[in-house]
């Protein structure tokens, strides 16, 4: 009998450890559940902006934005007062290739000096890496600028994806999420990556108000920058767990 009795609560003790240890695991499994449920949708999102680009199928949705954001019967400046639009341009420029250089040139550097010379290794070549990507994507689908409007500003290149909606996405999400990473307090990490998160958004919009890009082209950029941005985040948290990464804490 007191066999029996002192069985009982090993047995419940061993099951409430097991239980432990299962919920511990599954804590572990959320985030990686969670990264690779978001990049299937933002590349399924992707794959479908392209398949209607590539069908000709957005071409009416593309044309009534972008006339939307003109003056009736004008198809040059676009709508709102001239202040306006030179502010546009300046947000623009914060996704310019020159822009971007130095901001990564510049959080290297402060990476290195602060000992995490694999971190700034990562951030170059996630940003080097989307911008072959995103070219490359560009002389698959060569598809022209908007030929319907006057641009608001020079461009020379192809059109979609967005190049400057893709890489302020890359860059800004991958130093946003290094950087909230550092911080203890819930609250700076939402403040940190909303910022990054506005800021993607302000310079893909600028894009189409300027209409030097079919609307099409700023949404495949954003969803395609997302996605690099979280796919280079999941490698990086990998090689910070098997210690070939310097902890961002």
């Amino acid at each position: 009998m007191a066999d029996d009795q002192g069985a009982a609560p090993r047995s419940t003790v061993e099951r409430r450890n097991l239980l432990r240890r299962l919920a511990s695991v599954r804590q572990i499994e959320k985030l990686p559940m969670f990264f690779l449920a978001s990049l299937a949708v933002l590349t399924f999102v992707f794959v479908q902006i392209a398949a209607l680009v590539f069908s000709g199928n957005s071409r009416n949705f593309d044309e009534w934005l972008l006339r939307a954001m003109r003056a009736p019967g004008d198809n040059g400046g676009p709508i709102g007062p001239a202040w306006l639009e030179g502010t546009v341009r300046d947000f623009t420029a914060l996704g310019s290739t020159g822009v971007v250089v130095l901001i990564v040139v510049i959080s290297a550097l402060f990476l290195l000096i602060t000992r995490k010379g694999h971190s700034a290794l990562y951030v170059v070549l996630a940003v080097v890496g989307g911008t072959l990507l995103n070219n490359l994507l560009k002389i698959g689908f060569g598809r022209p600028r908007p030929d319907i409007i006057t641009h608001g500003t020079e461009v020379h290149t192809l059109s979609f994806p967005s190049g400057h909606s893709m890489m302020s996405a890359v860059v800004y999400l991958t130093l946003g999420m290094l950087l909230a990473r550092s911080q203890p307090d819930p609250r700076v990490k939402i403040f940190i990556f909303s910022v990054c998160v506005l800021l993607t958004l302000m310079i893909g919009l600028s894009r189409i108000y300027l209409g030097v890009h079919w609307p099409t082209d700023v949404l495949a950029g954003w969803t395609l920058g997302a996605g690099w941005a979280l796919l280079c985040w999941m490698l990086m948290l990998w090689l910070q767990g098997q210690g070939q990464v310097e902890s961002d804490r």
